[in-house]
């Protein structure tokens, strides 16, 4: 399918949807125009060619695609270049070019290393699609890690061989890869050189990358972490998203004894048994509560979050009070919460007795507001506390820096400081979502 030439692009506007894995692709495609001699516009600026690096994971958040492809048209009745990346590109990529004739590019996540070639053949009068899947071919193709934030973020593994029975990343991911132990090293450096100070390693199941080292001994994501962490100039490592199953001895044992490990996990879905079956989560809350019985004897102070979804197929009243006592006995510093949305293709899409959606609503309330009570006594429970804090931005008012600390509390102080600069504060007041802090 072809369409009028137009010129070859001179700015661009990546826009990313969803996980942090979908920022770090954003980010590199980012790289990869620059290194094409492309600008990124400025902010208020019309863009030549508009990148939107899509999630599949929510029904609205497809939608919304469609919904940004819409607005893209100016005043004036003319438009940017569109390319159409991520989940959403690979899911639909045939159904995008029909139903969005002003899409010019459609790659899917595991090829969007083509896309300046792409970006050309848009520009010669082509509809160009690739949703092929050749995952190492992409970080091979990427360029060189130049310019960071004082928080980076590394992807470490991709894809998934869970088939949890609600998720689409097998299918638009495709199968678990772990990049190789000298390719994160280099990255890592080249973040580090560049300005960052925190690096989060990422990955559909993070914790399930397994590598070899320099002296070609097998390791698991603590012996990455650790080689990492030799790096004086890097301050502090997360990772996310883990899985229950593979939380390993070593990594366990890299929470109680590696200091730039900071002091927060992140896994779990549901409270009850049965459902967590039907999802094929392939743990229980019995043996997920038991993973982090360890993890909290390594280290005490460590800080939990979550994923929770309500309303999942044939979710009884009975198995969400189960979720609700799940969350009573953790008590996350952070959660995240969501109502059932069928994706297409996915096995419990085709499953019975659907949850109404006054149901799901109602549940979904009582659910945050545990996890909003939680929350704040979490962060009220910080207040005295004296601890580190990154320095990521400029606050609100003058003279006012936010930065995260150690739990991945947002806070806020005054005073002398910079962008980057690890910072000594006092934690001296507390609301829901942040901490105010004192310079020490």
């Amino acid at each position: 399918m072809s369409s009028t030439a137009t010129s070859s692009p001179k700015t661009f506007r990546v826009k990313s949807f969803g996980c942090q894995m979908n920022v770090y692709d954003g980010e590199r495609m980012a790289e990869l125009l620059a290194a094409e001699g492309m600008s990124a516009a400025g902010d208020g600026d019309d863009a030549d060619l508009v990148v939107l690096n899509t999630c599949h994971i929510r029904e609205k958040a497809t939608e919304k695609v469609y919904s940004d492809i819409g607005r893209l048209r100016r005043e004036d009745g003319s438009a940017p270049m569109i390319a159409v990346a991520g989940c959403v590109a690979q899911a639909e990529g045939e159904e995008i070019m029909t139903r969005a004739p002003s899409v010019k590019v459609v790659v899917g996540p595991q090829s969007y290393h083509r896309l300046p070639e792409m970006v050309a053949e848009a520009a010669s009068g082509k509809r160009a699609t690739e949703t092929d899947m050749p995952a190492e071919a992409k970080f091979a193709a990427l360029p060189k890690r130049r310019k960071s934030a004082p928080t980076a973020f590394l992807t470490v593994q991709e894809g998934c061989d869970k088939f949890c029975t609600y998720c689409v990343v097998p299918y638009t991911r495709g199968a678990e890869i772990s990049r190789p132990f000298s390719d994160l090293v280099e990255e890592a450096k080249l973040l580090v050189a560049g300005g960052a100070r925190e690096i989060t390693l990422l990955g559909q199941n993070v914790n399930a990358w397994t590598g070899e080292d320099d002296k070609g001994r097998s390791i698991g994501l603590d012996g990455l972490a650790r080689a990492l962490a030799a790096d004086p100039d890097l301050k502090r490592i997360r990772y996310t998203t883990s899985h229950p199953n593979d939380m390993t001895d070593g990594l366990i044992a890299a929470h109680g004894e590696l200091e730039k490990l900071m002091p927060f996990l992140h896994p779990v879905q549901a409270g009850s048994d049965r459902v967590l079956k039907a999802m094929n989560r392939s743990h229980t809350a019995d043996s997920y509560l038991k993973v982090l019985d360890r993890i909290r004897a390594a280290r005490p102070d460590i800080a939990l979050s979550g994923d929770f979804i309500v309303g999942f197929p044939g979710e009884t009243d009975a198995e969400f009070e189960e979720t609700l006592r799940l969350v009573d006995a953790v008590r996350y510093a952070q959660a995240f919460s969501f109502k059932y949305s069928a994706r297409p293709g996915t096995p419990a899409a085709t499953m019975p007795d659907h949850v109404p959606a006054a149901v799901m609503d109602e549940r979904l309330q009582r659910l945050q507001a545990a996890l909003n009570r939680d929350q704040l006594a979490f962060n009220q429970g910080s207040v005295g506390k004296t601890c580190e804090v990154l320095v990521e931005r400029k606050g609100k008012h003058p003279g006012q820096w936010l930065g995260k600390s150690p739990w991945l509390q947002s806070v806020h102080f005054a005073g002398e400081a910079e962008i980057g600069q690890m910072v000594t504060v006092k934690l001296v007041e507390a609301g829901p979502n942040s901490l105010a802090g004192q310079l020490v």
